[in-house]
């Protein structure tokens, strides 16, 4: 993949990015979650996640209309800029030590405004991934693109929760420590507009002369979108299936970090209580690095289909056992594998939706794609609040999520299998293979709302 210039540019901003992005998020849940004085509950993370995620699953249906009518290098360049500002602003305010309401209320809202632009980001990102690789590369480049992700958040991570580490409370106050972590997240976010320069404004598209973003197209660009899921079958299964596996691991996830805060720690020990959660993120981290290198054998080997299939259940295997054992080794062997198998499930659904979703309904569909991705999150906290207990660890949970993804694995093979099965759902996955008297219907269906006119496109060979 080496060899295509744009894709291993889009790979840089990919990872400066996200990495700025990492770096904002540990200086925040440092601020938030790890101060002396704070020991979180479920209701705690719950309320930071659904502040930082859950605005875009709202906002998501206006973000589509820019997506696939504005230029995505734009919206990398300008972002950012913004970003770069919020975190500038977020390290003078922590910096006063003021934690009034008026001021963490401000604060607040200005991280919704940033973690809901990243999430903008990146679906512009996805949605611009082909005008840098071949067809015939997507499972590929689908495979590097989400890894690349997680490998920026554990490098800015690790330099948010190195730098508050090493200077707090030795050299100077939490609150000064954590002011400074948003100040580097600003200079890294000012990397990222610098790379995304490199790009020519419809290098990552869509084509120039598509219509001006309008609020009045939200709804029918809506409809659009939800009528190419409706049309394309693996779509609408590989969306639900995310959805779910993304609902089972943010509830482990929260259940961990309540239990190495509140079980393995006192509320004192918040250094102590930072390393073990870095430590196990780390290992989560490695784990979506590899599944880079797990999945195209994979899935050249056995096709996308059984190979999600394979994912899901080797997750419920791994959740049941060793996860559901309350000891930091075997919660970090969880962790790796866990990581391996979601990670590995994001690629093949990121796959199936390139393959299957026309590049005109591209944007809109990612960002269906990503407010889903966020709104499970923020629906396994509030599950997290009803089920988990202080310390966070309860087996009857714990092993209940690997049911829930078997369960989720056997619901995946018999609607697949009603619907075409392997030949449905892999089809075009080597560039091959024909999509177009799905793609007919769609286009059938959607063209009373479409006001622009598209260029003839040649058939497939």
């Amino acid at each position: 993949m080496a060899r295509h210039p744009k894709f291993k540019r889009l790979l840089a901003v990919r990872i400066a990015t996200q990495a700025s992005d990492g770096t904002l998020q540990v200086g925040m849940a440092s601020y938030v979650l790890f101060s002396p004085q704070s020991q979180p509950n479920a209701v705690a993370i719950a309320a930071v996640l659904a502040i930082t995620l859950l605005p875009f699953s709202f906002l998501g249906p206006f973000a589509s209309v820019v997506l696939d009518r504005w230029s995505r290098q734009r919206v990398v360049v300008w972002t950012d800029a913004l970003r770069a500002t919020i975190a500038l602003s977020l390290a003078a305010l922590v910096f006063t030590g003021d934690r009034s309401f008026r001021i963490q209320a401000v604060m607040f809202g200005l991280l919704l405004v940033a973690m809901s632009a990243n999430r903008f980001l990146l679906a512009g990102l996805t949605a611009g991934l082909p005008y840098t690789v071949n067809k015939s590369e997507y499972l590929t480049a689908s495979s590097i693109m989400p890894t690349i992700g997680p490998t920026g958040v554990l490098i800015g991570g690790a330099i948010a929760g190195g730098l508050r580490v090493a200077l707090a409370p030795r050299y100077m106050q939490t609150h000064q420590a954590d002011a400074i972590v948003f100040v580097v997240a600003a200079l890294m976010f000012c990397t990222s507009v610098a790379l995304a320069f490199g790009f020519g404004k419809h290098e990552l598209g869509p084509e120039p002369g598509q219509s001006r973003p309008s609020v009045k197209r939200v709804l029918p660009d809506l409809r659009e979108a939800l009528s190419v899921i409706r049309h394309q079958a693996p779509i609408g299964i590989g969306l639900t299936t995310i959805f779910v596996a993304r609902m089972c691991f943010g509830l482990i996830s929260v259940g961990v970090i309540l239990g190495y805060r509140n079980y393995f720690h006192t509320v004192k020990q918040v250094n102590a209580a930072m390393a073990d959660i870095g430590l196990w993120g780390a290992f989560t981290g490695v784990g979506f690095v590899l599944s880079a290198v797990l999945v195209p054998p994979l899935a050249h080997r056995f096709g996308l289909r059984t190979t999600l299939m394979m994912l899901l259940l080797g997750t419920a295997v791994m959740q049941a056992i060793p996860g559901s054992i309350f000891h930091r080794t075997t919660l970090l062997i969880a962790a790796f594998g866990i990581g391996l198998f979601a990670q590995s499930i994001k690629i093949v659904v990121d796959t199936v939706c390139q393959i299957h979703v026309d590049d005109n309904y591209k944007g809109r569909v990612f960002v269906i794609y990503d407010m889903l991705f966020n709104a499970a999150i923020v629906a396994a906290a509030a599950l997290a609040i009803l089920v988990l207990p202080a310390g966070g660890f309860s087996h009857l949970v714990f092993i209940g999520t690997g049911v829930a993804y078997l369960l989720l694995a056997v619901w995946f093979w018999w609607q697949t299998g009603r619907t075409g099965g392997r030949e449905a759902f892999d089809v075009g996955q080597h560039g091959s293979g024909s999509l177009v008297g799905e793609q007919q219907a769609i286009e059938d269906e959607v063209a009373p709302v479409v006001t622009v006119a598209e260029e003839p496109r040649a058939e497939p060979a």
